[in-house]
């Protein structure tokens, strides 16, 4: 094989590689958008997940298609987006009762 067919060989290989990348990240994000929907959890604005699916299906891209790096980081950005209630610590915690020994008068305290 020629220097020219090589860098196509290579080249072809590579588009095909990131495009599997951005199939399987495409696939991710929609089975956890409907495993948290399953479960009743919060998935988070609707557009972040159809921006992110219609910018990997719609051929006008910051970056031309064959190379997909920026659908990539689309599907990434939207996986963390909707995903982030799974990560986030319960930012409410329920009140201790606590009881005065003064006054004998109950009164909650946060911790």
């Amino acid at each position: 094989m020629d220097t020219t067919t090589t860098v196509i060989v290579v080249a072809v290989a590579l588009a095909a590689l990131v495009l599997t990348m951005a199939v399987v990240l495409l696939v991710r994000l929609v089975r956890t958008r409907r495993d948290l929907r399953r479960a009743g959890l919060p998935t988070g604005p609707r557009w972040v997940f159809w921006g992110a699916v219609l910018y990997l299906v719609l051929p006008t891209d910051l970056l031309p298609d064959p190379v997909y790096l920026d659908d990539i980081g689309v599907l990434l950005l939207a996986l963390r987006t909707i995903s982030a209630p799974l990560r986030m610590p319960n930012s409410h915690k329920s009140p201790a009762v606590t009881e005065s020994k003064e006054t004998n008068h109950s009164f909650d305290s946060y911790k």
